[in-house]
C-alpha cells in the first residue's frame, strides 16, 4: 500500500468476492480523505494481519468462507479496539443482523449501496454514527415491534420530505438537489430533525422516523 495522509480515514475490507473487494478498494483508495489500507478474502486472513494495517473502519462481509463475518466482529475489535466495524451484505435475515449488532458492529449496509452513500456512511461511522441501509433499518424496526407514533406535526413538511429522501438512500447533496435547496440548508434541516427526534445520527433519525411512522 502507498503512504496515506494522516487525516485520511483508514479502511480495511474483508470480502471474499474478488470483484466486490477490488471495486471497494478502488473506490475508497481513489477518494480524497479516504485510504484503502488492506483487503482480505476471509475473516481468518484478516485476523492475522489487521493489527499491522491499523484501520479506523473495517467493512466486513457477513457471509465469508470459513467463519462468518457476523461471528468475527468481537475478534476484530479485540485486535483493533480503536476500529469500528460496518457489516456488508446482499440481504440477510434478522438473526444475522442482530448477531452482528450484538457482537459490536456499528453499521449495516447492503452491498448495492450507492458509492456516494457508502463513502458518506464510512465517514459517518468514523465520526460516531451508526449507518444502516433503509431496508435493514426496516428489519430492525419490525423486529423491535410496534411503538407509539411520534407526535404528529413534530417535523415540518420540508423536514419530513428530507428525512424520506435520506431513508431512500439519497446523499445530502442529492436530497438538496431534489428539494432545490443548498447543502448548507440541508444541514440546517438535519440539525433541526436531530434535535426534534432526540437522535445523533442519520441512521437513528431514519429508524425513529420509520418507527414513529413519520415516513
Amino acid at each position: 500500500m502507498n503512504a496515506t495522509p494522516s487525516a485520511a480515514i483508514r479502511v480495511a475490507i474483508v470480502e471474499d468476492d474478488r470483484t466486490t473487494r477490488e471495486g471497494l478498494a478502488l473506490l475508497i483508495g481513489g477518494t480524497p480523505g479516504y485510504a484503502s489500507v488492506a483487503a482480505y478474502r476471509s475473516l481468518e486472513e484478516s485476523l492475522r494481519h489487521l493489527v499491522a494495517a491499523d484501520p479506523n473502519v473495517v467493512l466486513l462481509d457477513i457471509h465469508l468462507p470459513g467463519r462468518l463475518g457476523s461471528e468475527g466482529v468481537p475478534d476484530i475489535l479485540e485486535r483493533c479496539p480503536r476500529a469500528v466495524v460496518v457489516m456488508l451484505t446482499v440481504y440477510d435475515g434478522q438473526e444475522r443482523v442482530f448477531e452482528s449488532i450484538c457482537n459490536g458492529a456499528c453499521g449495516y449496509l447492503l452491498k448495492n449501496t450507492p458509492p456516494a452513500r457508502l463513502l458518506e456512511a464510512i465517514r459517518e461511522v468514523h465520526q460516531g454514527g451508526a449507518p444502516m441501509s433503509p431496508e435493514i433499518a426496516r428489519q430492525v424496526i419490525r423486529a423491535l415491534g410496534a411503538t407509539p407514533p411520534v407526535r404528529a406535526g413534530l417535523l415540518t413538511p420540508r423536514e419530513t420530505h428530507l428525512l424520506t429522501l435520506l431513508a431512500e438512500g439519497h446523499s445530502y447533496q442529492a436530497a438538496g438537489e431534489r428539494l432545490d435547496i443548498t447543502i448548507n440548508t440541508v444541514r440546517n434541516h438535519i440539525r433541526s430533525i436531530y434535535e426534534k427526534l432526540h437522535v445523533h445520527s442519520r441512521s437513528e433519525a431514519i429508524a425513529k422516523g420509520l418507527k414513529g411512522r413519520l415516513i
